[in-house]
């Protein structure tokens, strides 16, 4: 089994834990995600199945999120997960003011990842490091952002019978890798001088994978048969072809594509450094898809200069198949 599955991870699950789900229901050993996301998050986990687990390196990296950021809390893991540091009432603000504020956000921009993450420090995770107390310099890195979108403002209620507290604001952001959208809820809060926190995030797009086409683990199993859960080591083979997987060349599709005469082929196979067959190619560095007279994908290549004589070749990256 050679592909991708676009999974919509329910609320209470870890990246993990989907991982497992997948490698039992399929029977596969080789399986694995493009991106973590928090248990209380849902929507698009880029799943790689076999050796496509190789190619996620590859994929898009653009992400897009709906999300509720709540004003007037502090918690210690920047979204309603952790514990509540301080609470303060948030009366006086207005949807110009918010407005103004997220403007702080567009573009590339200096981050800190929240305490409570999967970024290591000292080849420690950041959240088994916080749950022992150890304090630490969370290194700021930069990401970017490309449009952060209101989606509705609910301020807070006055109303003896209202249940809401705390305003809130929905917002839909599209970022690019490594942008936690807890951050953001905490930063926003802080110049907006009210504390701030995410109350709810759903992953709308991932890998260009959008949350309009995925399936989620339920429905993975009602593909599969409903005894897979009981039963998975007798699931028929050929009870999988109901997966909605995804073509390594359809995920792909991003990246530049080259076809090798078979004799070409045959070589970049055996994981050897072959001249481009277009000499006047333009060179970038990038990586691009080996395919093979036919239509076959062979793999990742990267294009680069040669040492001797300055000659663009292919470097093979990732070979799939091999010569």
């Amino acid at each position: 089994m050679l592909g991708f599955l676009n999974l919509n991870k329910s609320q209470g699950f870890t990246s993990h834990d989907c991982v497992a789900k997948v490698r039992r229901f399929l029977r596969l050993k080789q399986v694995g995600h493009g991106g973590t996301l928090d248990p209380d998050a849902t929507g698009v986990l880029p799943i790689a199945l076999g050796r496509a687990t190789r190619l996620l390196q590859f994929l898009p990296t653009d992400k897009a999120y709906i999300g509720t950021i709540k004003l007037g809390i502090v918690t210690t893991t920047d979204d309603l997960a952790g514990e509540v540091i301080s609470r303060q009432p948030v009366d006086h603000l207005d949807l110009g003011t918010i407005t103004q504020a997220l403007e702080k956000f567009h573009g590339k921009i200096q981050q800190i990842p929240p305490k409570f993450s999967a970024i290591q420090v000292g080849g420690k995770r950041l959240y088994d490091l916080a749950r022992s107390g150890v304090a630490v310099d969370v290194p700021v890195r930069e990401v970017e952002i490309f449009s952060i979108n209101i989606l509705d403002w609910r301020p807070r209620s006055t109303r003896l019978s209202s249940t809401q507290e705390f305003p809130e604001l929905d917002v839909e952001i599209s970022c690019g890798a490594g942008t936690y959208i807890r951050a953001i809820a905490r930063d926003l809060g802080d110049i907006l001088g009210t504390g701030g926190t995410l109350a709810a995030l759903t992953r709308t797009r991932s890998a260009g994978f959008g949350l309009d086409t995925s399936v989620s683990l339920e429905e993975l199993e009602q593909l599969l048969g409903t005894e897979i859960t009981r039963e998975p080591s007798r699931v028929p083979l050929q009870d999988l072809s109901s997966i909605p997987l995804i073509a390594p060349q359809v995920a792909l599709r991003h990246l530049p594509e080259l076809v090798l005469p078979s004799p070409l082929a045959k070589r970049w196979s055996q994981g050897q450094k072959i001249p481009h067959p277009e000499p006047d190619a333009s060179f970038s560095g990038e990586f691009i898809r080996i395919t093979e007279e036919g239509g076959d994908l062979l793999g990742i290549s990267e294009i680069m200069n040669s040492t001797l004589d300055q000659q663009l070749i292919l470097v093979p990256k990732v070979v799939l198949v091999g010569g």
